[in-house]
């Protein structure tokens, strides 16, 4: 197993994080899984052998149960791994049930907190944006939360680039606890953080974790122009992220992932996993499996090193067009860009 600076703090962690939104499979998570607490305990075990020391968790999985099986899985050996877990999603049907208030933030720590059977957090992380609670508000909820020794890192998820640089603003100037990490999705498939985001990590020295990598099973190998996906997919279940935009451009991205991973003798998705570990700024990619045959190709990713040849022929049939103002930068400000510039328009300058 390698291991990656998390940004700008202290920790390293593990290139493959464990991801556990499979574990209890209650209300709609069931589509994405239902890992039993035996399950889960020899899942972990696994990871933790093969040297994976981060386990991610949200507070919404499963309505609090997937906290549950974690925190059930690691007595004994709590101090082995470092554990994240995430706050914003209804956790009820009251008006305070959900967003990043303080009111909110601090009692889901503290129910976080008692589900997971530990007195810290290691990473607690924003899940989503909230528009309606002042980002001063919610960072210095998250500053007391780590002053009280309840949390030791903060981050974020599913930010926008704008609302990311914001808070990190807000943060600075205030001297408040700042965000370390951003967990995003990233894919193949979905290169959109490239954008923003990416340079944004690069710039502000943030870590980066990425969030379904195999694009909910798309880039699995199982899922091919005509043919039918398996019945146990958790598209077929309902569960409709993420989003496909351009359906051929897809299966184009199927077809020359599964062509490289077999001239290599490996699986689709560890071919796809492998590729976000060589993305600017990526720090550690979220894996999470259905069955114990899924987990273990997947840590096999964690040992493949992609070809320059490799490289390019994914990045040919998956590289995005250039927005405004990226397209003009591109043509016009090439003499002067800097390396979060470049980790997005470098390959086009290249072309």
């Amino acid at each position: 197993m390698r291991y990656r600076q998390f940004g700008a703090s202290g920790l390293r962690v593990s290139v493959l994080t464990m991801g556990t939104m499979t574990f209890g499979g209650t209300g709609g998570f069931a589509s994405v899984g239902s890992t039993s607490l035996e399950e889960a305990r020899g899942q972990v075990d696994r990871c933790l052998e093969a040297g994976i020391n981060l386990i991610d968790t949200a507070n919404v999985y499963s309505d609090g149960l997937s906290e549950e099986i974690v925190g059930q899985v690691l007595e004994g050996r709590r101090d082995e791994v470092l554990v994240a877990t995430k706050a914003r999603m209804p956790m009820g049907d009251g008006p305070n049930d959900a967003g990043l208030s303080r009111h909110h933030l601090i009692r889901e720590c503290e129910a976080s907190l008692r589900r997971l059977r530990t007195d810290r957090i290691d990473l607690y992380q924003v899940h989503e944006w909230d528009g309606q609670t002042p980002l001063s508000e919610t960072l210095e909820a998250l500053d007391d939360l780590v002053h009280a020794g309840k949390v030791r890192y903060v981050g974020c998820s599913n930010y926008a680039g704008w609302q990311l640089m914001k808070a990190l603003g807000i943060a600075e100037r205030r001297g408040l606890a700042r965000f370390v990490s951003q967990q995003i999705h990233y894919t193949l498939q979905a290169r959109e953080a490239e954008y923003e985001l990416v340079p944004i990590a690069i710039d502000q020295g943030l870590g980066v974790l990425v969030w379904s990598p195999l694009a909910g099973g798309l880039l699995s190998g199982k899922y091919r122009r005509d043919q039918p996906g398996p019945e146990t997919s958790r598209l077929l279940a309902g569960w409709d992220e993420p989003p496909v935009r351009d359906q051929d451009k897809l299966y184009d991205i199927v077809e020359v992932l599964v062509a490289v991973a077999t001239d290599r003798g490996v699986s689709p998705a560890q071919a796809a996993l492998a590729w976000l570990l060589t993305r600017p700024a990526v720090t550690s990619v979220i894996i999470g499996a259905r069955t114990n045959e899924q987990l273990a190709d997947n840590l096999g990713a964690a040992d493949l090193s992609l070809t320059a040849d490799e490289l390019a022929r994914l990045e040919e049939v998956s590289r995005p067009p250039l927005l405004y103002p990226y397209w003009h930068q591109a043509k016009t400000a090439a003499d002067r860009l800097g390396p979060a510039d470049l980790s997005l328009l470098d390959p086009y300058l290249a072309g």
